[in-house]
């Protein structure tokens, strides 16, 4: 599957026909609410996007289920979250669910006088090490992973997620699907029960607590880890192959998905393909389905924002260390649109 050629962020705008309000006029607002997956990349979105489509949009990563809550109560425009919803819970909420870019996981490590990008690590491995069963850095089944590669004989200290968060739930998929004792342990979840370590609020803490700590690593997604230039490890994928968090990797994964399930809900993790990375996963975008007659406008400037984001922003998702969507699911998701009706029934995305 080809990637889509995406325009330069300041480029003329190709889409619905609502479009062509000149770069002057007054910005309509938005407001979207939940995951802090996706922010980095929403955030170089929306300053891209200001001038092109007219709409400064303002982003609130309180969680998950904070954005679905809000978006359900019709108090934001737009709501995000790692964790596809349900069947049943979108019709029950109203809501129209999509992907808008797709988020990397990785891990990243303080080891004094070691590149960390040079580091490679397996699924079993970083499960031995949330697990208490490899305690220092220079343990044999580490070096016999790296060698050349001089390991410190430093203690390991774990950092995990310690709110509810879609990062914790690809990483521990990953660990689950590569290693039997932690699918048989604390096994997958937005939150699980961590044998050793420390928890960290948000990326934020954890990267706080691995730079304050020798010898600590933890998971953050990539992009908080380009935004904060930190380096990360290598790691095998399902096909035996270890490959760098970057870019060609990314869009191996995208390519090895079976993008056919309903509500895009597809599962990316541990994917078989020798370049591909193995904990990614979609950032979901939720809207109401039926927004009330005094947030059509709104809901209608947020399709506009998405439009220009998927059409025009890959470049820039790129940038900030996520990838974005290929052609057909693109193309699957502007269809998904017309399911956005206004009171009258009629679809708001007429692109």
């Amino acid at each position: 599957m080809h990637r889509r050629s995406f325009l330069a962020a300041s480029g003329a705008i190709a889409g619905a026909h609502f479009f062509g309000r000149p770069a002057f006029a007054q910005q309509a607002q938005i407001k979207g609410a939940g995951a802090t997956f996706p922010r980095q990349v929403l955030v170089a979105w929306g300053e891209a996007a200001k001038g092109p489509v007219g709409v400064q949009m303002s982003y609130d990563a309180a969680g998950s289920n904070d954005g679905i809550a809000k978006v359900v109560s019709r108090e934001v425009e737009f709501a995000t979250t790692a964790s596809p919803m349900s069947p049943g819970r979108l019709r029950d909420r109203q809501l129209v669910q999509f992907p808008s870019m797709l988020g990397p996981v990785v891990f990243t490590a303080n080891l004094p006088g070691v590149a960390v990008k040079d580091l490679k690590l397996t699924g079993e491995a970083i499960a031995d090490l949330y697990l208490g069963k490899i305690k220092r850095w220079n343990d044999p089944k580490l070096a016999e992973l790296n060698p050349g590669l001089r390991l410190p004989d430093l203690a390991v200290s774990p950092v995990y997620r310690s709110d509810i968060a879609g990062t914790t739930l690809l990483a521990t998929t990953y660990l689950s699907r590569e290693s039997e004792a932690w699918r048989n342990g604390p096994r997958a979840g937005t939150v699980v029960q961590w044998p050793v370590g420390k928890g960290g609020h948000l990326n934020e803490g954890v990267t706080e607590a691995v730079a304050a700590t020798p010898g600590a690593f933890g998971y953050v997604t990539n992009s908080f880890a380009v935004s904060k230039q930190l380096a990360a490890a290598q790691l095998r994928n399902k096909s035996g192959a270890f490959v760098k968090p970057e870019a060609a990797s990314f869009q191996a994964a995208v390519d090895a998905t079976d993008w056919g399930t309903r509500n895009f809900a597809v599962d990316m993790v541990d994917l078989e393909g020798p370049a591909v990375w193995p904990v990614i996963g979609p950032s979901f975008a939720l809207l109401p389905a039926n927004p009330d007659a005094e947030k059509v406008e709104g809901v209608r400037n947020a399709l506009k924002f998405f439009d220009w984001a998927l059409n025009n922003g890959g470049e820039v998702a790129r940038r900030a260390g996520a990838a974005p969507l290929p052609d057909a699911v693109n193309k699957a998701v502007h269809e998904a649109w017309s399911a956005v009706k206004a009171p009258d029934g009629q679809p708001l995305w007429k692109g």
